[in-house]
């Protein structure tokens, strides 16, 4: 949600830096971009455009685009309207200033109406410019540095903020700062990088320094980076290298970044897997079941606390956990889990999932419950993120960067990530016999290759796509450990072809969404041969009397539902418990052709953001 790009230096221009940086935050969700530029006559020139990149870069055309320090901007609306008056950067009345900012002012009226009454005029409708005149206001009334008004300025401010600001009077300088929205400062020869991830920064250099909450970054050319606090104090952050390159973020041939990342899946969760489970493919061993044996062998009860996709990943979690290891799990929205007083003990377990790290409800939802004493793990993707640093342990996925808005490869991770922590915790617990636990830790050791065999129905699938891209509506229904996956089918559906679906327990069918089902109603069936077999096949049949459209998965060889589907996929055997990994690319790639057809934006689906760090 939001990006932004920096560059200030000597040996570069800073212009082709932020425009390539921005098109590598383009994934995150955004409707109009900008950019800032001081250029070697110290004029600070400002562009925007409503729209992608490429409109700002066709706003840039013909213009001064000179300068080796710039900040750049792509814009998620939250105050005011899509527009060019309201892409960020943002001047100052003076247009001595230029900021950019990610987050929410969230006293922002009370902040705009106080300067309003003292003459301040406004441009915009966003809560980002009431902070740049902040800033000027208190520079002049206080008669005092760039650094000492940003500080006093983020004292007045509630809310989430990552922003860098220019002034056009100190050319050799970026100010940047964070709260609650991340922020990652690269270190090059004399130069300096900046980016809401180190997507822009590791094509210059892979030394970095995330920003941690109330940090702020001074970046002066001919001097190392400074790091203080909003008190000012000295801090002295810890520099890291990052691991990724940039074939990671590119589409290496596929026409979309998620075709590419659902085929990326059996590479990822081997990635996943590799070094946690042992080459017999006996045993699985998490670091984290051995430095906090304790804390989760004494759980009475886990929470897991997560946001879309992540949270139907939680689902099948709940139910690996408590078969496994017997002890009960909740599963919450984060959202709702933070603003509600839930009872939360000191012998609670509470896993928070996030792709990027950085989603803002469940990273409330950590200090909620660290607050209530509870233990935290984390299992994220995003190496460094603000989730990681605020649990006690966890566990990363390591599928690599997701660029498509859409979940995938990271949906799979995490599913395959809390069937290992499942396995190794109850095993840990003897709550699971050793020959079960050996047959399911070989069993999801052989998942990538099954879902290689799943990715040879891509051609299927896409005819199929053609077939049904008519629908208005989507009904998907599964049972079991397959009730999740529906839920996430459609999720995905409705995230990039715009088309209404609902995912349900499929006995939940007659009561209520039986009443929607009609020969124009598209039905998919999570039909597998597990222990509830039986079940589902009866309601395809109460689907196909009211002559719905039926879509089923079904276990290779089957015959009875193939011939009362109007469509099958066929999946390859696997445990009822590892159902999930496999189930799920079909309906990834179903949602993907429908999309295609309908010639939507795939992978920047319109309203969404990949990262999610405001309400």
């Amino acid at each position: 949600m939001c990006g932004i790009v920096g560059y200030i230096g000597t040996k570069r221009q800073a212009y082709p830096i932020l425009i390539k940086g921005l098109k590598r935050l383009e994934y995150r969700g955004y409707d109009s971009a900008g950019l800032a530029l001081l250029n070697e006559d110290h004029a600070l020139n400002v562009y925007k455009a409503k729209g992608k990149v490429a409109d700002l870069e066709a706003a840039c055309s013909g213009k001064d685009i000179k300068g080796t320090i710039g900040i750049a901007h792509t814009r998620w609306a939250t105050h005011g309207e899509p527009s060019t008056t309201n892409a960020h950067p943002h001047y100052s009345e003076s247009k001595n200033l230029a900021i950019i900012h990610n987050g929410i002012i969230e006293n922002y009226a009370e902040i705009k109406k106080n300067l309003k009454d003292k003459g301040v005029v406004f441009q915009s409708d966003t809560d980002t410019e009431v902070l740049v005149q902040l800033v000027e206001y208190i520079q002049t009334k206080k008669e005092c540095d760039l650094l000492a008004a940003v500080q006093l300025a983020l004292h007045q401010v509630i809310g989430a903020y990552a922003i860098a600001i220019l002034d056009k009077r100190n050319p050799d300088t970026i100010i940047a700062a964070r709260k609650q929205s991340p922020l990652v400062v690269g270190i090059g020869e004399g130069e300096f990088f900046l980016g809401s991830d180190a997507s822009p920064i590791i094509e210059y250099t892979d030394q970095v320094v995330y920003l941690e909450d109330g940090n702020i970054a001074v970046m002066k050319l001919g001097e190392e980076l400074k790091v203080v606090s909003i008190l000012n104090e000295e801090l002295s952050p810890e520099v890291k290298t990052v691991d990724l390159n940039l074939g990671q973020i590119e589409k290496g041939g596929y026409p979309h970044f998620m075709l590419k990342e659902i085929f990326e899946q059996p590479e990822c969760l081997t990635n996943c897997m590799r070094g946690r489970i042992n080459v017999d493919q006996t045993q699985v061993t998490l670091s984290a079941l051995i430095d906090y044996r304790s804390n989760l062998l004494n759980a009475k009860r886990v929470i897991i606390v997560a946001c879309g996709t992540s949270w139907h990943a939680g689902l099948i979690g709940k139910q690996l956990i408590e078969s496994f290891c017997q002890i009960p799990v909740d599963v919450e929205y984060a959202s709702e889990f933070r603003y509600r007083n839930p009872v939360v003990s000191k012998d609670d377990v509470v896993i928070a999932i996030s792709q990027s790290g950085e989603t803002a409800d469940t990273l409330a939802a950590v200090e909620l419950a660290k607050e209530k004493g509870a233990f935290i793990y984390g299992v994220c993707n995003a190496i460094g993120s603000s989730i990681p640093r605020a649990t006690h342990t966890g566990t990363y996925i390591h599928v690599g960067p997701e660029i498509g808005v859409a979940s995938t490869k990271a949906f799979t991770g995490q599913v395959s990530v809390l069937t290992m922590f499942a396995l190794a915790l109850a095993e840990a617990k003897g709550t699971i016999k050793h020959n079960e636990y050996v047959e399911i830790v070989k069993e999801l050791a052989s998942i990538p290759n099954k879902i290689k065999e799943v990715l040879k129905t891509n051609e299927q699938v896409a005819d199929l796509a053609r077939t049904f891209t008519y629908a208005h509506n989507f009904l998907y229904l599964g049972r079991g450990f397959s009730y999740p996956v529906a839920l996430e089918g459609a999720l995905k559906l409705k995230e990039i072809s715009y088309i209404h679906a609902e995912g349900y327990p499929a006995a939940e069918m007659k009561h209520g969404p039986i009443a929607l089902i009609d020969s124009d109603m598209p039905v998919v069936v999570i039909a597998t041969h597990n222990g509830m077999y039986e079940k589902v096949r009866s309601n395809i049949q109460e689907i196909k009397a009211r002559q719905g459209r039926v879509i089923a998965l079904v276990s290779k060889g089957d015959e009875a539902i193939s011939k009362m589907a109007d469509a099958v996929i066929e999946l390859p055997d696997t445990l009822e418990c590892l159902e999930p990994l496999v189930a799920t690319i079909p309906l990834q790639l179903l949602a993907y052709h429908v999309a295609v057809c309908k010639r939507k934006d795939v992978d920047q689906p319109r309203n969404l953001a990949k990262s999610v760090t405001v309400e």
